[in-house]
């Protein structure tokens, strides 16, 4: 049976950058391997609606059309994953932000803020500059996906598994 737009697939996918270094798995063997696991995160197959926006575009549309069984390797356009960076993501706060909540601002770290989290770029002597773009914005992304199982309706779906947000 062939994915159509709506079906619920049970699929395993490995994810890379252009280089063919992994970011992200579903298969926890290949995570420990590439240094991307996760202590927390439940590895294995993962169900999603396809044609319904539930995963990124570009993944959506490849798995449309694929059977049980069946493997494929799609390179993801930015336009097509986590779009390209967009400058007014970047904002300045002053540095008293983070002193006030006893913080030492850090160019690399992730912080959490009220407006979700942000990547802090720059540390000046009274700014810090915080980027609230996706982290794989502006990355084409290479991803090997595998269909397992394809259901018609989430009666049908085996609930040990959940549908998980990618």
């Amino acid at each position: 049976m062939k994915v159509e737009a709506g079906d619920y697939v049970l699929f395993n996918y490995v994810g890379r950058f252009e280089n063919g270094e992994v970011f992200d798995t579903s298969i926890e063997e290949l995570a420990r391997k590439h240094g991307v696991y996760v202590e927390d995160r439940e590895y294995g197959p993962m169900w999603a609606r396809i044609g319904v926006g539930e995963i990124i575009p570009g993944l959506d549309e490849a798995i449309i059309g694929m059977e049980p069984g069946e493997k494929k390797t799609v390179m993801v356009p930015p336009e097509k994953a986590y779009g390209m960076p967009n400058p007014e993501l970047i904002i300045k706060v002053p540095v008293e932000e983070f002193t006030r909540a006893g913080l030492e601002p850090q160019e690399g770290l992730y912080v959490m803020t009220d407006s979700g989290i942000a990547k802090i770029l720059k540390v000046e002597e009274n700014m810090v500059s915080l980027d609230f773009n996706h982290p794989l914005a502006g990355k084409t992304l290479i991803f090997e996906v595998e269909v397992i199982e394809v259901k018609k309706s989430e009666a049908d779906v085996d609930k040990g598994s959940t549908l998980e947000d990618n």
